[in-house]
C-alpha cells in the first residue's frame, strides 16, 4: 500500500514520493479547459492547497507527474504557461504583515520565472509588472493561482479593524488581475468564505463562483466510492457506516464527500474515533456571533436559508449561518423550489461537527468543561442502564450548574431556546448513537429524540407551563419507533423560568 499523504499539500512531493493520490484532474481538465476565471471555496483542511498545486503542475507542463491519471494522454503537455502562484498562508495578524507577505510572495515568483521588476516597494505596480513582464518573456498568457486569498480578513474578525485594513490591500492587489486581462489565460482563487465581489474584487465581474456547481461538487474530499475502493485496503475491520456517520456528509450539490483529513488521521490513529477537524482550529469569533444573536443550537439540525445568505458577505454584516456554512460546521441537507425561489435546508454534516461544535459552545458559553464531562458522562450511563430517576437529578445538577448572568444577560428570562440550548449541547455532545431535534411526526415536532442501542428516550420541554409528558402521550410521538425499538420512554421536562430550574419532571416507558 502507499504511504498516506497527512500533511502534505504539494502534487509533487505526493507523485515523488509515492503518496496515495486520488485522481482529480478529470475534474481538474474540466475546470481549466471550460473557465477562466474561477473561484472556490471549501472549508479549511479540504485539499484547496492540493488542488492548486495539482493545477500548478498542468500548466507548467510536468506529463510525468500524471502518468496514469486521467489528465495524462488528455492534456497538451507542450503547451507551457508561466505560473503566477500566490499563498496567504503564514501570520496575517497586521496591515504591515500583510505587505510583507505579499512582498516575500512576489519576489518569491520573480525568482521562479526569472523576471526582475523594477517597482518593486509598489506591491501592486509590481504585480501588474510582474504579470506583463512574464507574457513578453514566454509569448504565453499567465496563469494565477491564488490560494487562501481571504485569510488577512478571516485571521481578523475579532480586531476588525484590522480586517478592514487588509480588506483595502488585497481590494488593491486584486485589482491589478482585471486590468491585466490581455496578459492571463486562467485564473483560479480558493478560500475558506466567499466576500462580495464589491467588497473584495473590485469589479471582477467575470469570476465564476463554482463552489456549488454540482458537477464541480466532488473536486475536493473523498467520497464514499473512494472509501469503498482505493481506502479499502487501510481500513480492515473498520465498520464502514459508522465512519460515514462520524466523517461523511458535506454536500456541494454532487456527492457528499469526507474531509480527507479525518480519514487519514482516522487511519494514522489506528481507527480511533476523534474529532480531527474540528481540533485544528475553531474561530473564537463563532462564539461572539452566537452570543450577539442568541441562537437557538436546536435550529442548527434543520435552518432554512436562501441562496443569498450562503453566498457572500461583506465583514460589515456577518451572519453566524453564512460563516457556519462556509467554513464547514453547517452543510447542505437538501435543496427545495420554492415558485422562483431556492431555500437551502442545512444541518451538521456528522457525528464529529455536531458533537464537537455543541461541547465547543458548551465550554465557552454555559459551563465549565470539567461540569460538562461530569453531566455529559452520567447522561450516557444512566440512559444506557434505564436509570430515568438518576437522570431527573442528572438534568436538575445540569440547570442548576449554568452561571446566573447566562440567563439574564444572554437571553429574556422566559426564552425557551436557552433551555432548548443547553439541552440539546448536552446530548449532542455526548457521543449517542444519534439525536435529532425537532423529531416531525404525523400529529407534530418531538422536541428531542435521543437514541443509544435498542432505546430511543422521546423529551418534550416546555418552560413556564405543565403538561409535558401528556403532551407526548396525546400526540402520541412513540409511535413511529414501536416496530424498531425494545426499550421507548417518554420524558417530559418542565422548567420555570424565575428560579432558572426544572420544576417538574415525569416520564414513563412505553411497550412496543
Amino acid at each position: 500500500m502507499k504511504k498516506l499523504p497527512i500533511g502534505i499539500q504539494t502534487f509533487k512531493k505526493i507523485i515523488d514520493g509515492d503518496y496515495l493520490y486520488i485522481d482529480k484532474t478529470q475534474d481538474i481538465y474540466e475546470l481549466i479547459t471550460n473557465n477562466s476565471y474561477v473561484f472556490l471555496s471549501r472549508p479549511r483542511r479540504f485539499g484547496k492547497s492540493l488542488l492548486v498545486s495539482t493545477i500548478k503542475e498542468i500548466f507548467e507542463g510536468n506529463k510525468k507527474l500524471f502518468k496514469g491519471l486521467y489528465i495524462y494522454d488528455k492534456w497538451d503537455w507542450e503547451d507551457r504557461y508561466p505560473v503566477i502562484k500566490i499563498d496567504f498562508s503564514g501570520d496575517l495578524r497586521s496591515p504591515d504583515n500583510l505587505k510583507n507577505r505579499i512582498h516575500d510572495i512576489l519576489i518569491n515568483n520573480q525568482e521562479n520565472l526569472q523576471i526582475e521588476c523594477q517597482k518593486i516597494e509598489a506591491f501592486d505596480s509590481c504585480f501588474e509588472e510582474l504579470i506583463r513582464k512574464s507574457y513578453e518573456k514566454y509569448q504565453k498568457p499567465v496563469v494565477i493561482l491564488i490560494d487562501e486569498y481571504d485569510k488577512a480578513i478571516l485571521d481578523n474578525l475579532d480586531q476588525m479593524e484590522v480586517a478592514h485594513k487588509n480588506r483595502e490591500i488585497l481590494r488593491a492587489f486584486y485589482s491589478i488581475i482585471k486590468g491585466s486581462d490581455r496578459y492571463i489565460k486562467f485564473v483560479f482563487l480558493t478560500g475558506v468564505s466567499k466576500f462580495s465581489k464589491a467588497s473584495i474584487f473590485s469589479g471582477l465581474n467575470m469570476l465564476e463562483d463554482i463552489s456549488l456547481t454540482p458537477k464541480f461538487g466532488n473536486i475536493c474530499g473523498y467520497t464514499q466510492n473512494d472509501i469503498e475502493t482505493t481506502f479499502k485496503p487501510y481500513l480492515k475491520g473498520v465498520n464502514l457506516e459508522r465512519l460515514k456517520a462520524w466523517y461523511n456528509g458535506y454536500n456541494f450539490l454532487k456527492d457528499r464527500v469526507y474531509n480527507p483529513f479525518n480519514i487519514l488521521l482516522f487511519i494514522k490513529n489506528e481507527y480511533v474515533f476523534d474529532n480531527y477537524w474540528f481540533n485544528t482550529g475553531t474561530p473564537s469569533f463563532l462564539i461572539q456571533l452566537f452570543k450577539q444573536e442568541k441562537y437557538n443550537l436546536v435550529e442548527f439540525e434543520n435552518l432554512e436559508v436562501d441562496k443569498r445568505l450562503l453566498d457572500s458577505f461583506d465583514i460589515e454584516y456577518i451572519g453566524l449561518e453564512t460563516v457556519m456554512f462556509q467554513s464547514g460546521y453547517l452543510t447542505i441537507k437538501e435543496v427545495e423550489k420554492l415558485g422562483s425561489n431556492t431555500i437551502y435546508h442545512l444541518f451538521f454534516p456528522n457525528i464529529e461537527v455536531k458533537k464537537s461544535f455543541n461541547d465547543y459552545i458548551l465550554e465557552n458559553y454555559f459551563v465549565t468543561r470539567i461540569k460538562k464531562a461530569k453531566v455529559q458522562i452520567s447522561l450516557y450511563r444512566q440512559m444506557a442502564k434505564s436509570d430515568l430517576d438518576g437522570l431527573e437529578q442528572t438534568l436538575k445538577s445540569l440547570f442548576a450548574s449554568i452561571a446566573y448572568n447566562n440567563f439574564t444577560n444572554n437571553y429574556i428570562e422566559n426564552y425557551e431556546g436557552f433551555y432548548a440550548s443547553v439541552f440539546y449541547a448536552y446530548f449532542a455532545g455526548a457521543g449517542f448513537d444519534k439525536i435529532i431535534a425537532e423529531d416531525a411526526t404525523n400529529s407534530g415536532r418531538v422536541d428531542l429524540s435521543v437514541f443509544i442501542d435498542d432505546k430511543v428516550y422521546i423529551f418534550e420541554l416546555k418552560v413556564n407551563q405543565s403538561g409535558a409528558l401528556e403532551q407526548i402521550r396525546e400526540k402520541k410521538y412513540y409511535e413511529k419507533y414501536l416496530a424498531d425499538y425494545n426499550e421507548i420512554y417518554l420524558v417530559g421536562v418542565e422548567f420555570d423560568s424565575q428560579s432558572r430550574s426544572i420544576v417538574g419532571y415525569a416520564w414513563e416507558r412505553v411497550s412496543p
